[in-house]
């Protein structure tokens, strides 16, 4: 039987972590953000946050895997923590929802774009969403090699774009235009810690990624070190990106303007140059492009690993003889995320319900180290987290501030999750008993 083969770098491997992060949210949820913290420091300071959580979050699964360098990341390390019902239960919300439901909504964001340069109605949008979905599907099933080079290519694209309009805030700022406060003392919100935490939901859904570089350490070279590396390196290069566009946006524009843009780069760009929504637009359908083949190649790896360990249809572990790559789990998810688009109105409310569920697995996989080192305290770790217990104590505290909030906050999109969670358990005891 064909076996994955491991031809991933380290280079090739960043990429994927940074790639996953870097989508569409950075050019659209500044103005969410703006509009509820409309202070320029606090600003900065939530998007410091999201990014101390992908960093701490990052630091933490490092440990776990240069523990397990297998294919699946995620669900092998909530295995091994508390068994096969929360790996299924990862699996199972990320086929269903998480993964999918994200290429569903880029695929729509990047017709959305595409518009700028051709005249699409709602069906044309709709066609090229399921072709963007097949198309790059059917490019990562040729081999990984071939994914590691779209990874590296678009995801170098995308970094330069976002670089030319750092660059374009820092050398036109106009202090006569754009007064900038940084001072915290003055002009907060009343309620700052509520405002934060609402803030945070768009700053993680931008920073969220960074841990698919996990799904493919079946398929990394020296994945003890490669994984936990390109996840560090990943994060630390997103969070730097969006910090400094941020300030970009602030110099550019002053904070009315940003909170109420649905477009602020292209915005904040045509300050500058007048056609400079198009060329904003081209730099937004390549970040959302890119990113889409990247979601299409690495979540597969996680059913994969199911399949694999008899939690989920044998048929998924299939790897294609030539090109060593899950075909049959790769095809599933691209079914399942057209299905979606199809009836996209039903399902759009669904995937908001359940992000709260994604950050609670995230908290719980960083609970996985303090779990491990007591269940597996002997099992080999080339990595070990720094500063333990401190960075990951952080990054689950603040995971589980964030879900906490959410439940007070919006309790029928947490129900709503808990709900999905719920149907997932008859389908994990079918898959336990037939096998």
């Amino acid at each position: 039987m064909a076996k994955l083969e491991k031809k991933l770098t380290l280079y090739g491997l960043t990429m994927i972590a940074v790639g996953s992060c870097i989508g569409s949210g950075i050019f659209v949820t500044p103005a969410k953000i703006v509009d509820v913290l409309p202070h320029h420091g606090w600003v900065l300071i939530v998007w410091a946050l999201g990014g101390i959580i992908a960093l701490t979050g990052a630091l933490t699964f490092a440990e776990l895997g240069s523990m397990f360098p297998k294919a699946g990341g995620v669900y092998v390390f909530l295995k091994e923590a508390y068994g096969d019902l929360a790996g299924f239960l990862y699996g199972w919300v990320i086929l269903l929802v998480v993964n999918t439901g994200a290429l569903a909504a880029l695929t729509l964001a990047f017709a959305e774009y595409m518009t700028y340069f051709v005249p699409l109605d709602e069906t044309g949008k709709l066609i090229l969403a399921i072709t963007t979905i097949t198309v790059l599907t059917g490019i990562n099933l040729i081999g990984v090699n071939i994914s590691q080079l779209f990874a590296n290519v678009f995801t170098g694209l995308k970094l330069m774009a976002i670089g030319a309009i750092i660059i374009a805030g820092f050398v036109f700022y106009n202090a006569d235009k754009v007064v900038l406060n940084f001072s915290l003392g003055t002009g907060a919100p009343e309620n700052i810690g509520s405002a934060l935490l609402l803030a945070l939901i768009g700053v993680l859904w931008s920073f969220g990624g960074w841990h698919h570089a996990s799904y493919l350490a079946g398929e990394t070279i020296n994945a003890q070190r490669n994984v936990p590396r390109a996840m560090i390196i990943g994060a630390g290069i997103v969070t730097l990106t969006y910090v400094l566009v941020n300030i970009a946006y602030m110099l550019l524009l002053p904070l009315p303007a940003i909170a109420a843009t649905e477009r602020v780069a292209g915005t904040a760009i045509e300050q500058i140059i007048p056609f400079g929504g198009k060329l904003v637009a081209v730099g937004i359908a390549i970040s959302i492009f890119g990113t889409i083949g990247i979601y299409t190649m690495s979540a597969p790896r996680i059913y994969f690993a199911m399949a694999e360990d008899k939690l989920f249809f044998k048929q998924l572990a299939y790897v294609h003889p030539k090109y060593k790559t899950p075909v049959a789990a790769m095809v599933i998810q691209a079914v399942w995320a057209i299905v979606l688009l199809l009836f996209w109105g039903t399902f759009h409310d669904l995937i908001t319900y359940v992000t709260f569920t994604d950050i609670a697995f995230m908290a719980l996989t960083g609970m996985a180290v303090f779990v491990l080192r007591v269940k597996q305290k002997d099992r080999p770790r080339p990595y070990k987290v720094l500063a333990y217990p401190i960075i990951p104590f952080i990054f689950v505290f603040i995971c589980w501030a964030f879900v906490i909030n959410t439940l007070i906050e919006k309790p029928e999109q947490a129900i709503a999750g808990l709900l999905l969670l719920g149907l997932g358990v008859p389908v994990y005891l079918f898959f336990k008993r037939q096998n």
